[in-house]
């Protein structure tokens, strides 16, 4: 949204407060242009609480009586059970009785003669002449407005009769207003109202700077608040959200780094995100496909095994897009996912199996009875996560040892708890100089492995293993395929083989023995010609730069229309 002028906000209060404040003349005034606003909010799942007319309650008995003073549901729910906190404090809440719900009743009664449009100074003298707490009337006032959501302006009219009636505005009734903007999200009061607090208070408290967080993250002077949080920090330890407000802000204006450091602080400090700070990062991450991102949101979801934290709907949510979708960089549209919907899945699992693992030429790539056997010994093991071409990716370095090397992979992927199949010849296991027995009892350890005649083929059944163990499994392969996807009888069907290739074949790019080994990075969006109400995204080719038929473009351009 955009912001209006200063000068056209609430011009009558900025002059009559500011004119109090003679510091270096009258109060500067921040510019202010306010960013869009991240949704991000989180929603909790929670019981819901049934109530039945007062004449359709049923007379406890004794029995029951006694199960409920005991603090017993009556029901087998577990001291660990999602809820049993909350049912323990329904049940407290219920041994008080009724008088404290006969009270608040009677203090939403109370509430009343709470302005619902802005009044005059007249008005308010009256208003209070007839108030039966004077002294404290402008503040118990703002604490009525602020507990009713009123209108931002019936708050400054207060303001400007309290200016006219004693000549300032004390700490007390601004940090009450500020409370006001901030949560009915009047950004460029906030950044007016820290001129002013600033020029007139030397020193400002936790609660207001914790204010200023959470109004300034909302705006393009996101940066200032972490100034805020250093304020903050010389006096206590702020809060989760504190940190939240500025990392969402962060994210929102691409600056990951900053949203990275401060998430790692607040974990040295002990102090656990909240969910809507730790689902921006997903929703960030959208849009960056590099190694360095993909690891950090690895390591929040090891953070969230570690600390033990369950993710509500709204995070689980933006972790699975985050894991399926991308995003256009330009103009933020999602972008269709790279997997393929189960109607697709099922249409190319029936193809590859007629054209490619069936095909008229299967005695070539192996026997009726290698094949049978195979199909058992997946069935009985399904499914797998990866599936590994266990001679493409031992000869992946032109010097090493292959067992060595097809060890370090499969280890490597195995320490991340995934369930694997190797893929192999019956060669490999004869103990020769290039395959040491030792490292391929190792393998066996870690994988289940499978190691087919020597003339026979591996690619089908990589293949069939990997599609049989559903839409999440990937395979480990240098090989392209391209004489497989030439077998599919018809373009459309070649067109899904393609793009489930793309989303699911994992290629070690390199590989140094003793070191970190890199695998390519999968697309989560396919790259073809994409269209929405309003946008339009069209990859093309590169003036001077080649591209093989498996090969796709890698600049895309953006059209959005104008309304």
């Amino acid at each position: 949204m955009l912001a209006q002028p200063l000068c056209s906000v609430a011009p009558r209060l900025q002059r009559v407060i500011g004119s109090l404040f003679t510091h270096q003349g009258t109060s500067r005034l921040l510019p202010c242009c306010v960013a869009p606003q991240l949704c991000t909010s989180s929603k909790y799942l929670m019981s819901t609480e049934y109530k039945q007319n007062d004449g359709n309650k049923r007379k406890t008995s004794n029995a029951q009586h006694e199960r409920t003073h005991r603090g017993d549901t009556g029901s087998s729910f577990s001291l660990f059970t999602a809820g049993a906190a909350r049912k323990r404090a329904e049940i407290s809440k219920k041994q008080i009785g009724g008088t404290l719900a006969d009270a608040s009743t009677l203090a939403k009664v109370a509430k009343t003669g709470v302005p619902t449009k802005p009044l005059s100074i007249d008005e308010w003298k009256e208003l209070k002449t007839g108030s039966y707490n004077k002294t404290r009337f402008e503040v118990s006032m703002m604490e009525k407005l602020l507990s009713t959501r009123a209108d931002v302006d019936v708050a400054k009219s207060l303001l400007v009769f309290v200016t006219m009636e004693t000549g300032t505005v004390e700490y007390e009734l601004l940090l009450k207003y500020l409370v006001l903007c901030v949560q009915e999200q009047h950004l460029s009061e906030v950044l007016d109202l820290y001129v002013i607090m600033k020029t007139r208070f030397k020193v400002l408290d936790v609660g207001a700077y914790s204010l200023f967080i959470s109004g300034f993250s909302k705006t393009d002077h996101w940066r200032e608040a972490v100034m805020f949080l250093d304020s903050i920090k010389k006096m206590i330890n702020p809060s989760p959200r504190n940190y939240g407000d500025i990392i969402i802000s962060a994210l929102q204006h691409k600056e990951v780094e900053t949203a990275w450091r401060l998430f790692k602080e607040m974990e040295g400090k002990n102090l656990k995100p909240n969910e809507d700070a730790l689902q921006a990062f997903f929703e960030c991450g959208k849009s960056f496909y590099d190694d360095q991102y993909e690891k950090k949101m690895m390591y929040i979801l090891s953070y969230l095994r570690d600390n033990q934290i369950y993710p509500g709907e709204h995070l689980l949510h933006s972790i699975h897009s985050w894991f399926e979708s991308g995003e256009c960089h330009v103009c933020n549209t999602l972008l269709e996912s790279i997997q393929l919907s189960e109607e697709e899945y099922s249409i190319l699992q029936e193809c590859v199996m007629n054209n490619i693992i069936q095909g008229t030429d299967v005695f070539k790539k192996t026997t009726p009875e290698e094949l049978q056997h195979f199909q058992t010994f997946v069935k009985n093991r399904l499914p797998f996560d990866v599936v590994i071409d266990g001679l493409n990716v031992a000869n992946i370095a032109a010097k090493g040892n292959q067992s060595r090397i097809l060890l370090d992979v499969v280890s490597h992927l195995a320490h991340q708890n995934l369930r694997l199949l190797v893929l192999g010849r019956k060669h490999m296991l004869r103990g020769t100089h290039s395959w040491d027995k030792g490292h391929m009892a190792i393998i066996q350890k870690y994988a289940d492995c499978f190691f087919t005649a020597n003339i026979s083929e591996d690619d089908p059944f990589l293949l069939y293993a990997t599609i049989h163990s559903g839409n999440r499994c990937k395979f480990l392969s240098r090989d392209l395929m391209r004489d497989h996807k030439a077998c599919l009888s018809d373009k459309n069907t070649r067109r899904l083989f393609f793009k489930w290739q793309r989303g699911h074949q994992l290629v070690l790019s390199r590989y140094n023995a003793g070191h970190k080994m890199k695998f390519e990075i999968i697309p989560k969006y396919d790259t073809i010609v994409q269209t929405t109400d309003d946008t339009w995204h069209i990859p093309y080719d590169e003036e001077g730069v080649e591209r093989c038929s498996y090969e796709v473009p890698r600049k895309w351009l953006c059209l959005r229309r104008h309304n």
